[in-house]
């Protein structure tokens, strides 16, 4: 039987552009090294295609996070119904987000897997992404302090943040105040009537399936342009960047695990549930997260899962179930924090303790706008690096593996939406059950 791509899934062909792209550049350096041709096909051939799937996902970053943000948030309207549940499950949420992204920010300071890469290697890196980035690096390192800082997540003129989202030289707020912004209006709308906010709501519907069906195009440019810029990292930094980049992987996987198996069952545990019975109960939905890793395809196996294997009241596991797959996003939050921190430090920025504290509160927001689709983070990543000083176009250094780490983190983010659901029906009262009228 002959081997056909083209019947392949995207995620192989992902993979396997990938590995063809990098076995190439690592021979190509091991025979030609750091020849001027060398140079000369990363720049003019393989970089410029491979950015084509990076531009086209800069391109939706600011109408998706609006609308994102708009609907995750607004969508929580339903809290006021549900009373005690609705708050429940908005403070769990939170929490879950704030400590996902503790452990991997704390992981990367403490293991400092960007940090391993020769000085040479940095130096062909930051070449190699704009002459520009330097600039960016050291312009990034004059930010604003803690308290000025604080002061520009609210923003007097959120357009303004919006058009220098992108620029490493704006003093202000940038993309985290013009996330702030869209967070004020998502509670605005939820707040107001159902027939005053409807039209906001369902314009940024049609924004948000526009965004998202712009990222599905990129997605099929994916292992052509994946298997470009494998080739441009590896032909010019050789093996090095392949045992950074495992450091790397190790690093999110491991902050995965841990907020997986030991925040989750200590919430468990103190919800009165246990652990191994819930993940024995769970192991269907968290098999189907990690094949597909999408939350929203997992959705309907969740929701079976949730109220046949858990015993949850169906109202609590499909208000819950249904908000989280989009604005529950655990593991999301977790790899969004490791790969700026890694990337970071990759290029040599430091980053001043505001910054870091910016990079926290931007992934906690992030989790709440990201899609619950294949790829669907790779915007929000984007936005939180050009933030701290980091070219946008160094996710291209971590492109190729963020298909294995986004099943990786569905998986945490559907196991994340279904503790939610047991800890937010713990103290609710058994459902109403309707007798049948007698015959």
């Amino acid at each position: 039987m002959k081997l056909n791509p083209r019947r392949w899934s995207l995620a192989t062909r992902i993979i396997a552009g990938l590995l063809t792209g990098a076995a190439a550049g690592l021979v190509t350096e091991l025979v030609a090294g750091p020849a001027p041709g060398v140079r000369w096909v990363v720049q003019n051939v393989t970089q410029p295609i491979g950015s084509v799937f990076l531009r086209v996902i800069f391109m939706v970053v600011i109408p998706l996070i609006f609308a994102a943000i708009v609907l995750g948030v607004a969508e929580m309207g339903d809290i006021r119904k549900l009373g005690k549940a609705g708050g429940r499950c908005l403070l769990v949420t939170v929490v879950f987000a704030t400590i996902s992204v503790g452990i991997g920010i704390g992981l990367v300071g403490a293991l400092q897997p960007g940090s391993r890469l020769p000085p040479e290697k940095r130096a062909e890196l930051v070449a190699q992404y704009g002459g520009a980035a330097a600039k960016d690096v050291a312009t990034a390192q004059q930010k604003p302090g803690l308290t000025d800082a604080l002061l520009n997540l609210i923003p007097t003129n959120p357009l303004n943040e919006a058009v220098n989202a992108f620029n490493p030289k704006h003093t202000g707020g940038g993309l985290l105040a013009f996330m702030i912004f869209s967070l004020f209006v998502g509670i605005a709308v939820a707040a107001l009537p159902g027939e005053v906010g409807g039209a906001l709501l369902g314009l940024c519907r049609s924004l948000f399936a526009v965004a998202m069906k712009i990222i599905d195009f990129a997605m099929r440019l994916a292992p052509i342009c994946v298997a470009c810029l494998g080739f441009s990292v590896t032909a010019l930094l050789g093996p090095s960047i392949l045992q950074t980049l495992g450091f790397y992987v190790l690093v999110v996987v491991g902050g995965l695990a841990l907020h997986q198996f030991v925040t989750f069952s200590l919430a468990l545990m103190r919800a009165r549930k246990s652990p191994r019975q819930f993940f024995q109960q769970s192991r269907e939905a968290i098999a189907m997260a990690f094949a597909t890793a999408s939350s929203n395809a997992t959705l309907p196996v969740s929701l079976r899962v949730a109220e046949q294997n858990l015993g949850l009241p169906p109202r609590i596991a499909r208000f819950v179930l249904t908000i989280g797959a989009s604005a529950n996003q655990n593991g999301t939050a977790l790899y969004e924090g490791v790969t700026v921190l890694f990337l970071a430090q990759v290029f040599g920025v430091e980053l001043t303790l505001a910054q870091q504290i910016t990079v926290a509160v931007m992934c906690i927001i992030a989790g709440v706008g990201t899609a619950g689709v294949p790829g669907g983070s790779l915007p929000l990543v984007v936005s939180v690096l050009v933030s701290v000083g980091v070219p946008g176009e160094a996710i291209a250094i971590v492109l190729g593996v963020d298909r294995l780490l986004d099943m990786c983190r569905t998986t945490l983010n559907v196991t994340g939406d279904l503790v939610c659901a047991v800890i937010v029906a713990r103290d609710e009262p058994p459902e109403p059950t309707t007798e049948a009228a007698p015959a």
